[in-house]
C-alpha cells in the first residue's frame, strides 16, 4: 500500500471513531496530517492532468511538436502566472543574462516587461540603438518584423530582439497619446552601456547619471565622483545622482552605491515567506563625497535597485529625492540554476527601506515633485508596477511610517519650480540645458549651500 493511501486510511478511521463515540476534539497532529495527505493527493491528480494533456498534445496536435519546447513553455507559463517578474530561462537565455549583468550584451538596449500580451518598454538604455531610435518608456511593442508578439512569452520576444551586430529589426510600437502605430527600424549592436555618465553643472555642482546596476556600477560611480571633485576643487556645492529611467539590476550594487553615501545604519531589508529567510544590509563607515549635499533624481522609469538607493538615502535624510514617483518594483527575484537546463527567476521576497516602507507597488515618492515637461501635468499617468497584471499587492502601504521632515534650511525648497516655464524647449538627452529636472536639482543645491552658513549661525 502506498504511504499516501495508508495515511488516508488512518485519518478515515479516526473520523469514523469520532462519529461512533460522539463529539470529540481531533488532535492537532491528526488534523494536520489529514490536510497534508489531502493536499498531496490533489497535487498528484493535478500532475496526472498535466501528463495527460502533454500526451494529447504530442499525439494529436496538427503538427509534430518538440517535447523540450512544450515543457519549457509550460514551465514558463507556470512561473509567469505567479507575477510579472518570475520566469524560466533556457540555457541560452541564462547565459545571456549572465553576460548582461557583467555589463556587456547584444541586442537593442531596452529593459522590458510584458503587459496584455505585448512587450512593454520600462526604459531604453543610454546610447544604444533603442535610445537613438527614440524608443520611450511606456511604449508597447506590438510587432517584430511585422509579426505580432501576441502569443509569445516575454523571453521569446526578447530572444527575437537579440541578434548579431549589424542585423536589422523593425519594431511596431503603440505609444500612449499617439493614435497611429509607430514603425522604427533598428540595427542591432553590441551593447556596452556606459553605466555612469558625469559632468559639471556650471562650476559648482556635479552630475552623475547611473543607467543600470551591473557589476561595473559602483566602480564607475566612485571614478565619477573622484573626477568631479578634482575638477571642481573646493567650489563643489553638491552632487546630483540621476536614477531616472534606471531599471535596476544587481542588489549588491544597489547596496554598495547606497553605502557610498552613508556612514552607518540600515540600507535595505528583505522579508520572505519564512521569517528566517529575511535579510538585512547595513552601511559601513566611509562617504565618498565627504558629506557633500546630494539630490537624487527619480521618475516612473526608476525601478528596483534604483528605488533601493533612493529609499535608503531618503529615509536617512542623506539626500533630497526630486522628480516624480518611481516605478514601484519592490520584489526580490532569485535566480536558481537548473543543471543542464538554464535557470528559473523566482520572486522570493519583498524589499523594505530602512524605515520599514515596502517599495512594492507604491514606489518612492519624491520629497519635492518636479515634472520634466508642462505636458506631463496633463498627460495620462504612466503605468507602474501596480498596473501590471498579477503584480504583488502592498498590504502594508497604509501603515507605512512617516518620514521626518526634510533637513533643509527654511525657504530653500521654495526655490524649486514644479513646472518648466511656458515655451521651454522639449527635453533632449543630448542637450543638458533642456533638462528641467536636473536644472532644478542644481538650483536646490546652490540655494541649500548658500543658506547653510546662516542656519549654522542661528543655532
Amino acid at each position: 500500500m502506498k504511504p499516501g493511501l495508508r495515511m488516508v486510511g488512518v485519518v478515515a478511521a479516526a473520523f469514523a471513531a469520532g462519529t461512533v463515540l460522539g463529539p470529540v476534539v481531533t488532535p492537532p497532529i491528526v488534523s494536520a496530517l489529514a490536510q497534508e495527505a489531502g493536499n498531496r493527493a490533489e497535487t498528484y491528480r493535478l500532475l496526472n492532468l498535466f501528463g495527460d494533456i502533454f500526451e494529447r498534445v504530442r499525439a494529436e496536435y496538427v503538427e509534430p511538436v518538440n517535447d523540450r519546447e512544450v515543457i519549457e513553455n509550460a514551465i514558463n507559463g507556470m512561473l509567469q502566472g505567479l507575477d510579472p517578474h518570475s520566469s524560466y530561462m533556457n540555457a541560452r537565455s541564462f547565459r545571456d543574462m549572465q553576460v548582461q549583468t557583467r555589463g556587456e550584451f547584444g541586442g537593442l538596449g531596452i529593459e522590458v516587461s510584458q503587459e496584455g500580451g505585448y512587450v512593454k518598454v520600462i526604459s531604453p538604455i543610454d546610447d544604444t540603438p533603442a535610445a537613438r531610435a527614440g524608443v520611450k518608456p511606456g511604449d508597447l511593442i506590438t510587432h517584430l518584423n511585422g509579426n505580432s508578439v501576441q502569443g509569445l512569452t516575454l523571453q521569446e520576444a526578447v530572444e527575437q530582439m537579440r541578434g548579431e551586430r549589424g542585423t536589422a529589426i523593425k519594431l511596431t510600437i503603440r505609444r500612449p497619446g499617439t493614435e497611429a502605430p509607430i514603425e522604427l527600424s533598428l540595427t542591432r549592436d553590441v551593447i556596452r552601456p556606459q553605466v555612469a555618465r558625469f559632468r559639471m553643472e556650471g562650476n559648482d555642482v556635479g552630475y552623475v547619471r547611473l543607467s543600470s546596476f551591473n557589476e561595473q556600477t559602483d566602480i564607475a560611480l566612485r571614478r565619477a565622483v573622484t573626477t568631479l571633485r578634482q575638477q571642481a576643487g573646493n567650489s563643489l556645492k553638491g552632487i546630483i545622482l540621476d536614477l531616472r529611467n534606471n531599471p535596476g539590476g544587481l542588489l549588491d550594487q544597489a547596496v554598495q552605491v547606497s553605502d557610498d553615501f552613508l556612514e552607518q545604519g540600515e540600507i535595505v531589508s528583505t522579508r520572505a515567506r519564512k521569517a528566517d529567510d529575511g535579510q538585512r544590509w547595513n552601511a559601513k563607515p566611509g562617504d565618498i563625497t565627504d558629506g557633500l549635499r546630494v539630490v537624487v533624481l527619480v521618475n516612473g522609469g526608476s525601478a528596483s535597485a534604483s528605488e533601493i538607493v533612493a529609499g535608503a538615502l531618503q529615509d536617512h535624510r542623506r539626500a533630497v529625492v526630486l522628480g516624480t514617483r518611481s516605478f514601484g518594483k519592490g520584489s526580490v527575484q532569485t535566480v536558481m540554476p537548473i543543471p543542464g537546463n538554464g535557470a528559473i527567476r523566482l520572486t522570493t521576497a519583498r524589499y523594505y527601506t530602512p524605515s520599514g516602507r515596502s517599495i512594492q507597488a507604491t514606489g518612492i515618492k519624491p520629497d519635492i515633485e518636479v515634472l520634466a515637461t508642462r505636458e506631463e501635468a496633463n498627460a495620462p499617468v504612466r503605468d507602474r508596477e501596480a498596473d501590471l497584471r498579477r503584480a504583488l499587492r502592498n498590504d502594508a502601504a497604509a501603515e507605512a511610517p512617516q518620514l521626518p521632515p526634510l533637513n533643509l534650511p527654511a525657504g530653500v525648497a521654495d526655490k524649486v519650480q514644479r513646472l518648466p516655464p511656458e515655451g521651454a524647449p522639449s527635453f533632449d538627452p543630448t542637450k543638458p540645458e533642456t533638462d528641467f529636472q536636473a536644472q532644478q536639482a542644481a538650483n536646490l543645491l546652490r540655494a541649500w549651500a548658500a543658506a547653510e552658513p546662516q542656519r549654522r549661525a542661528a543655532r
